[in-house]
């Protein structure tokens, strides 16, 4: 997307909303929202991994943290806007093993990698707390392949506190904010956000190309994450179809690849 601009709104009930111009006459509504589950390991907006209360035997989640790869977005078809997001999160997502409970609050943080129709790529940062609007992070480049870290951390009971830095790069940025959390699910996810067209059509965001889509050092209550194999999640179209898989969790359980339109992606290596 060429000279993209966002800007923050709130439309009637619908939350989460943020505006971007995709060329001067298509302007549209995007926005994130927890899992849209299909069952067990597969949704049908998010691929990644997410842990539950139940599924960990009551723990409750104060603390999340990640460092992943900006991926590099390309137009996966001719002529058509496209829109991902990657982000860490607490809240939104599947509580018990087999995603039969799942938890509507959800506070998050991550980046953007959009292309438009003629096939120009976009990227950002932006925080969100369901079911305010989400804020992009205005004057904080992002590029594709640089390494993001964002924390995302409860200190007084009901205040949170978001860090997001670009490593690559060196630019910080951290805000406070109140807000009442389930402490019911942990996540690192790869999203085919929401969009909302000028005409009103509301549809899952088509899914581009993502290539060197990695996280790693995910931590819950600042320590490591553990991941396992059984908390993947696969994002499935309507018709079952993969638009992207998690690759199986890196030696120390703490990092995965995420690969679009595959359905088998390589574990990385530890680092």
């Amino acid at each position: 997307m060429v000279a993209l601009t966002r800007k923050i709104v709130a439309l009637g009930l619908c939350s989460g909303l943020y505006v971007g111009a995709l060329g001067p006459a298509t302007p549209t509504m995007l926005f994130h929202r927890p899992i849209v589950r299909v069952g067990a390991n597969q949704s049908n907006n998010w691929s990644g991994y997410n842990q539950g209360t139940l599924e960990k035997g009551g723990k409750q989640f104060h603390q999340v943290s990640a460092t992943w790869t900006v991926p590099s977005a390309t137009q996966h078809k001719a002529g058509e806007a496209e829109y991902s997001a990657t982000w860490i999160g607490i809240g939104g997502g599947c509580v018990d093993a087999n995603c039969m409970v799942t938890d509507s609050s959800l506070i998050q943080a991550g980046t953007s990698q959009d292309v438009d129709a003629s096939g120009a790529a976009t990227y950002d940062a932006w925080w969100e707390i369901i079911p305010a609007p989400s804020i992009t992070i205005s004057n904080f480049k992002v590029s594709a392949g640089d390494s993001i870290h964002v924390a995302i951390t409860e200190g007084t009971p009901g205040v949170w506190t978001i860090a997001v830095q670009n490593q690559t790069s060196g630019q910080t940025f951290s805000t406070t904010t109140p807000y009442s959390s389930t402490y019911a699910t942990a996540e690192w996810i790869e999203e085919t956000p929401v969009v909302v067209s000028n005409s009103g059509q509301v549809t899952v965001g088509p899914m581009p190309n993502l290539s060197g889509a990695h996280f790693d050092l995910a931590q819950t209550n600042s320590a490591g994450a553990g991941l396992v194999a059984s908390e993947e999640l696969r994002l499935v179209d309507s018709t079952g179809a993969t638009l992207a898989s998690p690759s199986a969790p890196d030696a120390d359980a703490d990092g995965f690849n995420v690969c679009t339109f595959a359905t088998t992606c390589g574990a990385p290596s530890s680092s």
